[in-house]
């Protein structure tokens, strides 16, 4: 870690917030290239004589198919998920792919699950998941994540790793690719948490260090996670642990992503079902256009433009050197984009809301 590198805690991980020169930082990633380190995330391998089985009733989400690791995994995907309670709420969200394709004990999928929903997720599985079907094995200290970021992210990509930057380019979110490095293994899955094309490096820890060593020769800067945040907040991803915690996805606004329609029983089903095609949620997050005031807390209430009463909360704030002051916040169902809604109190000033779709 450089020694110009200024630390902090985020949703309960001590993460880089910047490198010294936050400007700098946000010029690469959305001008050039840029990389960040986020082996902070847990990482689980889950093997066993019936994983997919013991996963299926357990995730919200698809379960990836089998595929082979030679030519270069092509059709493998890594699927977003949640995992509910009984009554729908969020336990954590997470996104799992396939270790391999073969059956037995070696097969088995990786979990990738951020800090914040690590506790309470690993205590539901060890509820859930009988040992001898399905065993985690947390994997975090082993094995390390590297995010590349920005428009010429894919031909650095490219140069490191081998491949036609076009092929980075066309991988759709979720599309996972395998190879190696330094004679290790690297999985290559597209991600789209933030608004630049970015794409996940997982493997072990000396192979991801070797990579990084590798794109920082080729000109690839590192970036903070002050960068990563307001490029998330364009993008209007919720992050675990901020803006989602113990909600109904539905109001996350995350079905779409999260939530596999055509699968059989899984927990927390049954709510979901019936939000979709009887009912509807009180609440839906959104994103808010902040103005040119002082930034705003986390927790600061939004009021209805006419003064009557608090309809919302914000959940993220920051400032986005091209889109000024961000934030995420839930607003009740009846105000709609773009509102105003007030800010603080009702005689706060107007911000405008908009919806994540």
């Amino acid at each position: 870690m450089s020694d110009a590198a200024v630390t902090g805690v985020l949703r309960g991980a001590e993460v880089v917030r910047h490198y010294g020169d936050p400007a700098g930082e946000w010029q690469a990633a959305v001008a050039e290239a840029a990389l960040r380190d986020r082996s902070h995330r847990r990482r689980w391998w889950v093997r066993g004589r019936q994983p997919a089985a013991m996963l299926q009733g357990v995730v919200t989400g698809r379960i990836p198919e089998p595929w082979s690791s030679d030519g270069g995994g092509g059709g493998a995907r890594a699927e977003y998920s949640v995992v509910l309670t009984p009554k729908g709420r969020t336990i954590s969200d997470l996104r799992l792919w396939r270790i391999g394709g073969e059956a037995g004990e070696s097969a088995g999928f990786v979990l990738d699950v951020p800090v914040a929903g690590a506790e309470p997720l690993a205590e539901h599985l060890r509820r859930l998941l009988p040992p001898r079907l399905a065993k985690v094995d947390d994997r975090s200290a082993a094995t390390g994540m590297l995010s590349v970021l920005g428009p010429t992210g894919a031909l650095r990509l490219s140069e490191v790793l081998g491949g036609a930057a076009a092929e980075y380019e066309a991988m759709a979110e979720g599309d996972l690719r395998a190879g190696s490095f330094a004679g290790g293994d690297v999985v290559c899955i597209r991600g789209g948490d933030v608004s630049e094309p970015t794409w996940d490096l997982v493997g072990e820890a000396e192979v991801i260090a070797a990579v990084r060593a590798a794109l920082e020769q080729a000109g690839v800067r590192p970036v903070g996670s002050s960068v990563w945040e307001a490029l998330r907040l364009e993008a209007g991803r919720p992050a675990f642990g901020a803006d989602l915690t113990d909600q109904i996805p539905t109001e996350a606004g995350i079905d779409a992503r999260a939530i596999d329609a055509s699968k059989g029983c899984y927990t927390g089903q049954e709510v979901i079902v019936r939000i979709r095609d009887r009912g509807h949620v009180n609440r839906h997050l959104r994103r808010i256009r902040l103005g040119d005031g002082p930034l705003p807390a986390v927790g600061t209430e939004l009021w209805r433009d006419d003064g009557e009463r608090s309809v919302g909360h914000l959940t993220s704030v920051g400032t986005s050197p091209r889109e000024g002051a961000l934030g995420l916040g839930y607003v009740r169902r009846e105000v709609t984009p773009p509102g105003p809604v007030r800010l603080g109190g009702a005689d706060g000033p107007a911000v405008s809301i908009e919806s994540l779709d």
